[in-house]
């Protein structure tokens, strides 16, 4: 197995107590610990803005499981970040239904107008932009999530104005 990033030897391998008492609360309804690692990893990352290295490390010695199976869930599940991300992450749709309506157009659109392409993050740490395959609204294609909104029938004149709205939004 081979993590990320290395783990720094000065640093405390640990869960902060809110991290923890989620944990907790998710392992009272959840019968094999096992079967809590993707939700647990989602806690960590809500509080943390990604998982990192250290971080798995301290999950994986509070819910005695294998540093290895949580990296595999970690790593498997496109929705867990690996590595810093930007106050909002991007997942336009790249799935057909979205190309065929234009999809292809607004995520170059979008690279261009952030001048990042895809897995890449903004200098100023704002945007992350990564593309995901069929987000279930091809019925409103093209579509895209971000900050748990679904954007849908996006048109390339109307970017500018979600962009600016996202970033207002995490700057309250």
């Amino acid at each position: 197995m081979t993590l990320h990033n290395e783990i720094p030897t000065n640093q405390t391998v640990e869960l902060s107590d809110v991290e923890k008492a989620q944990i907790d609360k998710l392992l009272l309804e959840t019968p094999y610990t096992s079967g809590a690692s993707i939700d647990a990893l989602k806690i960590i990352q809500s509080h943390r803005g990604w998982v990192s290295d250290t971080s798995l490390l301290a999950l994986s010695l509070y819910l005695n499981l294998p540093l290895g199976d949580l990296d595999s869930v970690a790593t498997f599940y496109n929705l867990i970040f690996r590595q810093p991300v930007g106050k909002v992450v991007l997942h336009p749709c790249d799935g057909i239904s979205c190309d065929l309506m234009g999809g292809q157009k607004i995520r170059l659109c979008i690279n261009k107008q952030l001048k990042i392409t895809n897995g890449q993050t903004t200098e100023d740490n704002q945007f992350t932009l990564i593309p995901l395959p069929c987000l279930g609204a091809c019925d409103k294609a093209p579509v895209m999530i971000a900050n748990q909104i679904l954007f849908e029938l996006i048109q390339e004149e109307s970017l500018p104005l979600i962009l600016n709205n996202l970033t207002e939004a995490t700057s309250k």
